[in-house]
This record gives structure tokens, sequence and C-alpha cells, in this order.
């Protein structure tokens, strides 16, 4: 994958949970405020009327009436309301209005009960919605039918003059309620201010993220530079003696006259590692400019037809003088793909390698291309040693071999599924393994096809 590319999803990963983290803690505060502000105006509201009930009950109390049919005395008492069954008077003169201390009749309504829960009187602002029946709660809230709500307190009359052979001493019941249409305009109101509020703060928060996670990536993307670069640059320095060192060996095969079969097999020896140096620095370039210039633009449309016939044809040798037998499988009509065709020839050459490798003599090589939902599929089978579960998940690291004396003696370097893995990742396919020990194994590739 390239560098570039993982240091910026690391870097969009970072911002987003800063982000994450911080809209939520900036989510739970603004509910927390939120909640705290209505209950404060919900609590004021309740005293209001809870005031208002206490003045109208402590001055109308000594003067209720007592009898069977009160609504004579009612009549004097609150010249404001209409009593039960009777026209009533829908705007009053501003004395009557200051008879019982309300003077927001917009607001408040006031009902009055008898102690059997018969309606007595009634505020003409009160809602016509609103059930003739008592409801004994003391706290009633309820909405009607056009959305508007209201908030009921419920209060216990008692009257000095009652008839003693009553069961109880009360009067009746006063209810005083009003209309919620002012607390619901102020939440609202609330709610608005805190949600733009906190939608422009959790703006800031994902700039602020992105700006703060770009500056704590910047170190370790700058460390990653330099030892990139110092990998890059070790490379180089050991490719020219180790050059060097190859040809002054390829000299001395030639000048020297005649040696001891020591002095030959120390050279042999002596070329082996020096090839096999050369070979490692080799792959670790090429994995170096994967990584860091991936090179998309020098994509063209081939033929995996040609690739796979021309691979196999290649190997074809190589599996005879090992005992192999060796076959491909692919189809006639043509597969095209976009992508490197150099890179993807060396991704199923080193698969191809390393089924030989571990394949014993006598066995078989199967090379398979075929068509698979708007997928190109190259696979490649063997009947060798097999890989085992632990070993498959470390089988695409730099450097790691399933069995390290054989690669090396075949010349491994272990590097060759690390590169064709990246060689993968850069035209966007998948490379999977299925194997079982001592039954060999599959490796297949997936590319998307050049549609």
């Amino acid at each position: 994958m390239n560098s570039r590319r993982l240091f910026r999803r690391s870097q969009l990963r970072l911002a987003l949970w800063y982000a994450g983290v911080m809209g939520s803690i900036l989510g739970l505060s603004g509910f927390g405020v939120y909640r705290a502000m209505v209950q404060s105006n919900w609590l004021a509201i309740e005293r209001e009327i809870e005031s208002i009930a206490g003045t109208l009950h402590d001055s109308v109390e000594p003067l209720l009436p007592v009898g069977e049919k009160p609504t004579e005395v009612l009549k004097q008492i609150f010249p404001d309301l209409c009593i039960s069954n009777e026209p009533c008077l829908k705007e009053p003169t501003l004395i009557q209005r200051h008879t019982i201390g309300i003077s927001d009749r917009t607001t408040y309504y006031i009902r009055l009960f008898d102690h059997q829960g018969k309606l007595l009187a009634y505020s003409p602002n009160q809602p016509t919605e609103l059930p003739t029946s008592f409801n004994p709660e003391i706290w009633q809230t309820f909405q009607l039918k056009n959305g508007d709500r209201y908030h009921q307190f419920t209060t216990i009359l008692h009257s000095a003059n009652l008839n003693p052979n009553r069961f109880d001493n009360s009067w009746g019941y006063l209810q005083i309620g009003r209309t919620l249409e002012a607390f619901d305009a102020e939440v609202q109101r609330i709610r608005w201010v805190l949600i733009s509020g906190c939608l422009l703060a959790l703006i800031l928060i994902v700039m602020s993220s992105w700006w703060l996670s770009q500056l704590a990536m910047q170190p370790i993307y700058k460390s990653y530079q330099k030892q990139q670069e110092f990998t890059a640059n070790a490379a180089h320095e050991l490719r020219s003696p180790l050059a060097s060192l190859l040809i002054s060996i390829d000299a001395l095969w030639r000048i020297l006259p005649q040696q001891t079969e020591d002095m030959k097999t120390t050279v042999k020896t002596i070329e082996r590692q020096g090839k096999r140096l050369s070979n490692i620095i080799s792959e670790l370039l090429f994995l170096s400019r994967l990584e860091q210039n991936p090179e998309v633009s020098k994509f063209t449309v081939f033929s995996l037809n040609d690739l796979v016939n021309d691979l196999t044809e290649e190997f074809l040798e190589i599996a005879v003088l090992d005992d192999i037998y060796l076959t491909r499988d692919v189809p006639t009509q043509e597969i095209s793909i976009l992508g490197n065709e150099s890179q993807l020839y060396r991704l199923v050459s080193n698969l191809i390698h390393n089924a030989l490798q571990y394949t014993s003599k006598q066995g078989e090589i199967q090379i398979t291309l075929k068509t698979q939902d708007n997928l190109a599929v190259i696979s490649v089978r063997d009947n060798g040693i097999g890989i085992s579960p632990e070993e498959q998940k470390r089988i695409f690291e730099r450097f790691y071999r399933v069995d390290g004396d054989r690669s090396r003696k075949t010349g491994g370097t272990g590097l060759g599924l690390a590169i064709a893995k990246a060689i993968v990742d850069l035209h966007q396919g998948k490379i999977t393994l299925n194997s079982e020990l001592g039954s060999g194994s599959i490796f297949r590739v997936y590319l998307p096809l050049k549609i």
C-alpha cells in the first residue's frame, strides 16, 4: 500500500476518533444544559401557579357559601366566572377582572367544583375541550386536538361553616390552569439555540480535529520517510560494492590458473552469497518503489492470456528438469485488465517459482486463468508440502519463510510473496491462500477486469 495513502488514512481515522469523542462530549453537555433549562422553566411555571392558587385559596375560603345551591353566592364572590348551566358573560368589566386577582385572563383559567366533583363555575377563557367531570390529580398536563398544551393544579377548599354531620369538612375543589404556549415557545427557542450552537461547535471540532491529527502525524510521517530513505540509501550503497565483488569474482574465474578444489568452492560460495545479497537489495528497492512511487499512470490494457501462456512456457523447462508436471488452463476468450504488465508478470512468476520450490519430484502444478464476478482470477495450485494455519497468517510478511533453511539453499530471499502482495494492492486486487499441510497450496489473485 502507498505509504502516503496509509498515513492519510491513519490521519483521517485519528481525526474521526477525536471528532467523535469531542462531539459525544459536546452532545451530552448540550443535552444536560437543555434539560436543566427546561426543568428550570417548568419549575418556575409550577411555582407561579401554586402562588396564584394559594392567594386565591386564602382569599375565598372564608367566603365560601354553605348550602345545596351555592351558585348565587359564587356570583357575588366570583363575578368574572361563568356559572355552570347558565349563560356566560365573555367580556367582563375591568372591576370584575381584578376581583379574583388574575389580570392575565388569556394565560390562566379557574374552575370550581363541589365536594362531589360537580362543576360549579369556570372562567370564560377555559379551553372548550376540557371535560366537565372532575379529575382529583394535583398536577395535570394535557394537550388539545389543535396542539395547545395546558398545565393544571388542583387544591381542596374548606369552609368553617359546614354541617357537622358531613363525612368530611371539604367544601370543594379549586383548579387553576394555564396555557403552555409561552413555555413551549421558550423550549423551542432554547432547542434551536443549542442545536445551532452544537452544529457550529461540531464543525469547528471537525476542522480542528483534522488540523490536530495532521500535526500529530507529521513527526511520525517524517520518521517513516527518514527510515525509507535510509533503506533506499543503504541499498544503493551496498549495491556498488556487491557489483564490484561479482565482477571481481568473474574476473578471477577468467584469469587465475588451475587452482585447488578448495579455492573453487570458496569462490563459488562468495559468488552465490553475492548474488543472493544482490537479489535481496534489488527486491527491497522494488518494494520501496512500489510503496513510494506506485506509477499508476503507466498502467496499460493488456491480455492476461498471453501473460499466463508465456510464463508457463518459461517455467516448463525448469519443471521438466525437476521432474514436476506443470499444466495450464487458459480460456480461448480474451481476458484483459488495466495494469502494469511487467509487475504482474513478476507477481505470477513469484507464485510459480514458490510452487516449484515447495513441490517434490513427480508433483503437479496447475496454473488457471478465468473470470468471476467482473474479476480476473489467476490460480496457482500445487500438491507440495503445504502451509500450516499458523504460518499462513504471516506468509505475506517480508523475509518470512515457511522453510527457511530450504529457501536459503535454493536462493530464496523471503520477499517474493511480500512483493506479490504489494503488486496486488497497487492494482486494487486481492490475493488469497488456501493450504493444508501435506496436501499442497492454492494461491488465487483477483484483479478487476477492464470494462
